[in-house]
C-alpha cells in the first residue's frame, strides 16, 4: 500500500527526472551531470564505458574543478564500476575501508554509488556513478535518480544506438 511519504517521494523523483531531462536537452550532458552531482555529497559524477579490461571515461563532472570534462581511463579491476558490470546491479560503498565489496580492488576511491547503463540492445554498456576519495554521508535517494538518468544520458551520448 502506498502511504503519503512513498507518494511524496515518488512525486519528488518524477519532478527531479523531469528537471534533469530538460537540463540534459537544453544544456547538455555536463550540465546534467552537475545537476546530479549537486544532489550528492560526492565530489565526482561521471559516465563510464566498459571496454574489455579497461574502464573508459565518457564524461565527468568534478565539483572542485568545473572545467574538467573527462576522467582518466582505468583498469577495470581497479574500479567499483566493475562490480556494477559484473552483477548488472547498482552498487553503493559508503566506506571502502570497511565494506567487503571493496576487497581486492586497488583504488583511492572511498565512497561510491553507481548504476548500470545499458546500450540500445539492453547489454551492459557502463556506469553512471558518484564517487569520492573521502568518506561521504550515505544518501539512499541517489540510486533511483541515477538509475533513471543513466538511460537518458546513454541516449544523449549515443543517439544513433538508443532505442
Amino acid at each position: 500500500m502506498m502511504n503519503a511519504t512513498t507518494l511524496n517521494e515518488e512525486n519528488t523523483m518524477q519532478a527531479e527526472i523531469a528537471e534533469f531531462t530538460v537540463l540534459l536537452q537544453q544544456q547538455g550532458v555536463h550540465a546534467a551531470l552537475g545537476y546530479l552531482n549537486h544532489r550528492t555529497p560526492h565530489r565526482y559524477t561521471g559516465v563510464w564505458r566498459f571496454d574489455g579490461d579497461m574502464l573508459r571515461s565518457e564524461v565527468l563532472f568534478d565539483r572542485n574543478m568545473p572545467d574538467v570534462r573527462q576522467g582518466a581511463d582505468a583498469p577495470m579491476a581497479a574500479t567499483y564500476c566493475s562490480l556494477v558490470g559484473r552483477h548488472e546491479a547498482p552498487v553503493q560503498i559508503l566506506d571502502a575501508a570497511v565494506d567487503p565489496q571493496a576487497l581486492g580492488i586497488q583504488t583511492p576511491v572511498i565512497s561510491y554509488c553507481g548504476a548500470l547503463v545499458r546500450d540500445g540492445e539492453g547489454r551492459a554498456f557502463g556506469t553512471l556513478c558518484h564517487y569520492d576519495l573521502q568518506r561521504c554521508q550515505e544518501r539512499t535517494t541517489d540510486q533511483p535518480l541515477l538509475h533513471a538518468a543513466a538511460q537518458l544520458l546513454y541516449q544523449r551520448l549515443h543517439p544513433g544506438d538508443a532505442k
